[in-house]
């Protein structure tokens, strides 16, 4: 469609009673050359169905299938964009050709085309750019010739030629940021200007350090962040603070985190009581320290969420405070929010309240360390380290035991997910991957912070006031009927599985799988089963956990939602009613969910992409060794396999049988000529055969074929 055309649309889908001819000169500001072109092109519109005249106005012909959207993601060969008109936005599949250039980020006119079908987006063409997003992209700098261009990651797969080169020497190969610096109708027509250089696209530090900075996920703080935490870079606690607090400092607290853990947001205690237990959850009070409307607090609402990939930390707030005066670290004060509950003998809730505190934690514990005590193989240097607490460590384990079976009797599915632990060098280099360690220590821990948590949302509840819940609902009704359909696939028995089924349904498959080879898929399958928990103003409750009350209340110092929650928690500890807590924080607490829902999403996929690059560049230095792994999925375009190491690599459907694959109930492959079907979770043993360090991809071939 020539740009002419595409104007005339536009004008048209802003006009709302139409425009005639004169009014479209006007409108577009054409010269008299173009008067009998406009007449021409209106012609062919109309020949083709795209307007309407009716004496002498022209409209758009079906209004309804324009649009506008935003263009969110962008692929050599499609791309997608979501329309946020709605009461919800809807998204909408675009060829490439379709595309007209657009980015990420632009606001386009669109139109409809094929409306959504079942398991497939609707689609839509863009039909002109009327926003042009300011984003940044990347890419790698190739060679063409004598001239250096940009091969886009994700834009399109023809290199970009480069009207601004930046300050710093551009070389073959180096991971750069890039803007566009002139537009053309396709994307292989635009030119861009280079922002930002990383290095060597072959170094997963560089195509970290690159994916952060395009999608706004800022490392370094304003200066106005960095000046407020300046001043709160402190050794103890205000000492006129302490007497308005419940003193807690002669209470055997510690804590229990990973051995590099410098953000130490939560600390414990316990002890056997009549008829039961008291337990008490010790929380850094880092809303005491971040106030409403100041710089650090616009700066964590924006950030949402620290953010964790291999050997990195990103954190919400400056080290200052999550290092600092809001960490628990042992043997000085602090000041925490704590949450002290008495808890029956067959581990029920009896009664909680929550406190404003002055806490000094005796040890800071390492969750090995307590493993090795919990299972009699520490060695007198561990047991001295911990002689304050050493009696509690036992108690914390049996008051654990409790809650975790009630938590299996209410039919809370226990999914094993295994996550991936990156170790680097002091280069920042990949140099190992495995599974991160999840022994006893730390599921007593988990279970405890459970319980705060859930004490935290049964007062919100109670009481009537805004709050921040932590959300679960229950899967759509078709996800659980493909899940009983996928299950029988396996040869597994879906039985109790339906629309209507209940956690403990999906639990008893779990369960029931424990002694089977399919055990990992299974847990992955009915993972992808359950909705995605968010957070959320309104008490949804919490299916995965089968709690009714349910929200985040023990790491305000890595997620805004915590340090919402201890902002309206502390105005009801200092007793304000519920009429002035509601007009208070109704607003912040919509905000604030779907503020930290949006944020934590996107630290999901940065660490994800992030990963992806960390494995790639450890099995970059493996090339042509064979693991044992399992197919983890298919695809018409081969087999994903997963590593005991937890690596995931793909073996392309130009390296397997000939034949036309089809995907069948979406875990098994057939359509080999040879008879051949590949079905997720069965055994195979692969070889490394090359691997893209700059996309994150790591391709296998089956070991028979080396």
């Amino acid at each position: 469609m020539n740009r002419l055309k595409t104007n005339i649309l536009t004008a048209l889908y802003k006009s709302e009673d139409g425009l005639t001819e004169k009014d479209l000169v006007k409108t577009l500001d054409l010269p008299k050359k173009l008067a009998k072109k406009l007449s021409d092109d209106l012609a062919g519109m109309k020949k083709f169905g795209d307007v309407t005249n009716k004496k002498g106005v022209w409209r758009l012909k079906n209004a309804e299938d324009y649009f506008t959207a935003e263009i969110t993601r962008v692929t050599p060969r499609s791309g997608f964009m979501t329309d946020h008109n709605g009461e919800l936005p809807v998204e909408y599949f675009v060829r490439g050709r379709d595309m007209c250039g657009a980015i990420p980020g632009d606001i386009v006119l669109a139109k409809k085309i094929l409306e959504a079908e079942e398991g497939r987006s609707p689609e839509a063409v863009v039909l002109a750019v009327l926003e042009e997003s300011t984003a940044l992209l990347t890419g790698v700098v190739v060679a063409e010739g004598n001239r250096l261009m940009v091969m886009p990651d994700k834009l399109c797969d023809e290199p970009l030629y480069i009207a601004k080169a930046g300050t710093n020497p551009l070389h073959v190969g180096d991971k750069v940021a890039f803007s566009i610096k002139k537009r053309g109708e396709r994307h292989f027509d635009h030119t861009v200007a280079i922002t930002d250089s990383f290095g060597s696209s072959d170094s997963a530090k560089a195509g970290a350090e690159a994916y952060m900075l395009v999608n706004n996920l800022h490392i370094e703080f304003p200066d106005e962040v960095l000046h407020e935490a300046s001043k709160l870079d402190i050794d103890e606690p205000d000492a006129d603070e302490i007497p308005r607090r419940l003193d807690l400092r002669g209470e055997p607290i510690f804590t229990i985190d990973g051995a590099d853990t410098k953000d130490i947001d939560d600390a414990i205690s316990i002890a056997r009581a009549e008829g039961g237990y008291k337990l008490g959850v010790h929380i850094a009070d880092v809303s005491h320290y971040v106030k409403k409307g100041s710089a650090l607090d616009g700066e964590a609402f924006t950030r949402g969420t620290s953010i964790y990939y291999a050997d990195k930390v990103v954190p919400m707030l400056p080290k200052e405070l999550s290092n600092g005066i809001c960490s628990l670290n042992p043997n000085v004060d602090r000041l925490a929010f704590s949450c002290l509950m008495n808890v029956s003998a067959d581990g029920k809730l009896l009664s909680y309240r929550f406190e404003k505190t002055v806490i000094r934690s005796r040890v800071k514990g390492v969750y090995s360390e307590v493993n090795r005590i919990l299972d009699g193989t520490a060695d007198e240097t561990i047991k001295e380290k911990y002689d304050r607490v050493l009696d509690r460590i036992p108690i914390m384990r049996e008051l654990a035991e409790i809650l975790e079976k009630n938590r299996v009797n209410r039919g809370a599915p226990e999914i094993d997910t295994v996550e991936t632990k990156i170790i680097t060098d002091e280069n920042g280099v990949c140099v190992d991957v495995k599974p991160r360690d999840r022994g006893v220590a730390e599921r007593i821990i988990e279970e405890f912070m459970l319980m705060a948590n859930n004490a935290a949302a049964a007062l919100a509840m109670k009481e009537k006031f805004p709050f921040v819940y932590r959300v679960h609902e229950a899967p759509a009704a078709e996800k659980l009927l493909t899940l009983g359909d996928t299950l029988t696939a396996l040869g597994v028995n879906p039985e109790g599985i339906s629309e209507r089924s209940t956690a403990a349904d999906l639990a008893k498959v779990i369960s029931d799988s424990k002694d089977s080879d399919k055990y990992v898929v299974i847990n992955r399958i009915v993972l992808r089963t359950m909705m995605k928990a968010k957070y959320s103003d309104e008490p949804l409750g919490h299916y995965g956990l089968v709690m009714p009350e349910y929200a985040h209340f023990t790491s305000p110092i890595r997620r805004y939602a915590d340090l919402s929650i201890h902002r309206i928690l502390t105005d009801y500890v200092y007793a304000l009613s519920t009429e002035k807590l509601t007009k208070k924080y109704k607003k912040f607490a919509a905000e604030a969910s779907m503020q930290a829902s949006n944020t934590e999403l996107a630290a999901v996929r940065c660490e994800r992409e992030c990963e992806n690059l960390y494995m790639a560049e450890y099995m970059k230095n493996h090339i042509g060794e064979e693991y044992d792994g399992f197919i983890s999925g298919v695809s018409p375009s081969g087999i994903f396999v997963a590593l005991d190491n937890t690596v995931e690599g793909m073996i392309s459907v130009t390296r397997m049988p000939l034949g036309e694959y089809e995907v069948q109930h979406g875990v098994i492959l057939t359509g080999a000529a040879n008879g051949k079907v590949f079905t997720v979770g069965d055994k195979i043993k692969v070889k490394c055969v090359s691997v893209n360090v700059n996309g994150g991809f790591i391709d296998f071939d089956f070991a028979e074929n080396a």
